[in-house]
């Protein structure tokens, strides 16, 4: 579970200024020198990208089966000169792989972050066709991983990074629900964390410097006596199905009322019922009912206030009814919220307006990453910005070639303009 505390100090007086800025036109950053951007545009190699990409997909790395991808990944940057850690990180089973560029020199670290695991579908082996690459966990995030290789390599061989450091970590444990984001957790809490930290997610259309937090709820209802046909039911018997009803009821009223929070970026609160179950037969009375859905909020720390809140209204609901209720609300991620002027982001705008000659529109961000519990535990500013690749979570992954490349040059330029 995600540290939920309210938002870290160190970024409060930034998110302070929030609500004065103008929410989805990005001011344009300063330039790079064009020298810069062309050595990184010229020191990208395509092929190496692409033959580190399927090496890591080669690999089956399940959740909580990610060992034989992290040795894969480990090998590959030894043998690219880079010193590897191998941290267990609360899971022995698939230790973390950590790599640094340090400069030796006074400066920003910035952080990339990966995982490696992917989610529990048949295994679909790597191939390219048609300038794209194909197969479990290209999207999702092998092929983002792989620009981040590449970006350390440019970085290193260009030697152009003046100041501060470069960090990689890579884990299992991220796809829920088989892990529980453990090991990056455990990497956080023993110090491996940078100044600001990037994920290569499959999000490229916008920049996003906000997000919601997001729990998993499963309610259970039930009363004591036995399942019992509908014409033999006494009178006062409790039910749990019509409780659940009602229960669904109340909670999309309430979602109406959450819908008034919001934030300029990340969207709003809101409460989400996608199951519900009763009953063995269409003449029975069950004695048992289940709730399943979910809960997302704006402001940042305010998961254990969400918590609270959704267990009074059960047990209020658990009185009326006659019943017992029961709720396992597992927090998943915190909501966070960043300064548009940090200067991580301002680092990355010119990177892409380098490259593309437009800074991204700034926006939320849709799902919640590895980068929430940076901010909500580590307390520094999380970027996600990945390969406009599709297909995640299904069997039909794919990353454009050009994709790849694309990101690489934006991570080395990234990190060159935040280090600097």
């Amino acid at each position: 579970m995600l540290d939920s505390g309210a938002a870290p100090p160190r970024l409060a007086r930034r998110n302070a200024m929030w609500s004065d800025r103008n929410p989805g036109i990005p001011a344009m950053p300063p330039e790079l020198p064009a020298a810069l951007t062309e050595t990184v545009r010229v020191r990208v190699d395509q092929q190496r990208l692409v033959q580190t990409a399927l090496s890591l997909i080669e690999v089956p790395s399940p959740t909580r089966d990610a060992g034989a991808v992290a040795d894969r990944l480990a090998d590959l940057l030894t043998s690219d000169g880079f010193e590897v850690e191998r941290p267990v990180a609360d899971w022995p089973e698939s230790p973390a792989v950590v790599t640094r560029l340090d400069t030796g020199r006074p400066g920003r670290v910035l952080q990339f972050d990966c995982h490696l695991d992917t989610v529990h579908l048949p295994f679909v082996p790597p191939r390219c066709a048609d300038g794209c690459l194909y197969g479990s966990g290209v999207s999702d995030m092998k092929g983002g991983l792989a620009a981040v290789v590449e970006a350390l390599r440019v970085v290193r061989d260009t030697g152009a990074l003046e100041a501060g450091g470069l960090l990689l970590t890579a884990h299992d444990h991220h796809e829920g629900p088989w892990g529980d984001r453990r090991q990056v957790k455990a990497l956080i809490q023993e110090g491996y964390t940078g100044d600001a930290v990037m994920l290569p997610e499959y999000l490229a259309d916008h920049l996003p410097v906000a997000g919601r937090g997001m729990a998993i709820f499963e309610i259970e209802i039930s009363r004591p006596e036995k399942p019992v046909h509908e014409v033999l039911r006494p009178a006062d018997l409790p039910d749990v199905l019509g409780t659940g009803v009602g229960l669904v009821s109340s909670l999309n009223k309430l979602h109406g009322q959450l819908s008034r929070t919001t934030h300029p970026h990340a969207g709003s609160d809101s409460i989400f019922i996608g199951q519900i179950h009763a009953g063995e037969i269409y003449n029975q009375s069950p004695s048992r009912c289940v709730l399943s859905g979910t809960r997302r909020w704006v402001t940042p720390g305010s998961g254990p206030e969400v918590r609270a809140a959704f267990q009074r209204l059960l047990e209020d609901a658990a009185r009326s009814s006659r019943t017992e209720i029961e709720v396992q609300f597992d927090l998943q991620a915190e909501a966070f919220s960043i300064d548009p002027a940090d200067p991580i982001v301002a680092a990355f705008q010119a990177a892409h307006a380098a490259l593309t000659g437009r800074p991204l529109p700034l926006g939320g961000k849709p799902f919640a990453d590895d980068g929430n519990g940076f901010f909500a535990q580590a307390g520094i500013p999380p970027l996600t910005h990945g390969p406009a690749a599709t297909g995640a979570h299904t069997l039909e992954e794919c990353a454009p070639i050009d994709e790849l490349v694309r990101v690489a040059w934006v991570y080395a330029l990234t990190a060159l303009a935040y280090c600097r």
